[in-house]
């Protein structure tokens, strides 16, 4: 196979990149559903709860899909590697939300959405650049 598609199951860094933005992207779609959909239970139940389902889903896609280690890594082990990265990441929008509730009162679930956007963004780039390190081939 040939030109885009093979470039696109390359496992070079771009598109490694890519297929990890469209995992990441499918991951919050289910994360902004679940958070929306258990809102009434409040943020922090409900971003811990959206974060950890959409976190089990990203780490085997990843590992599966973006990385090309399903042979290599056990979904365990993958569940465990990009667990821990992904509890900081629950860490910091848990503290972001904190943060965001102290200065604006009671904001609004979009801009609580907002909030955490932008932190799983700087998080994720952290996640792939140590996951395309743990899941590489030895």
């Amino acid at each position: 196979m040939t030109g885009l598609p093979a470039l696109l199951r390359s496992d070079a860094g771009r598109p490694q990149l890519l297929r990890f933005a469209a995992v990441g992207g499918v991951s919050n779609l289910v994360y902004l559903a679940l958070f929306a959909a258990l809102h009434g239970l409040g943020a922090q139940p409900a971003n811990l709860a959206a974060a950890l389902t959409s976190t089990v889903l990203s780490n085997d896609l990843h590992r599966r899909l973006t990385f090309h280690a399903d042979e290599r890594v056990t979904w365990s082990t993958a569940q465990w590697r990009g667990g821990l990265l992904a509890l900081a990441g629950i860490v910091t929008t848990a503290v972001a939300l904190a943060v965001l509730d102290a200065a604006a009162g009671t904001p609004g679930l979009w801009v609580q959405a907002a909030v955490i956007g932008a932190v799983n963004g700087t998080v994720g780039l952290v996640r792939f650049l140590a996951l395309r390190r743990w899941f590489r081939p030895r």
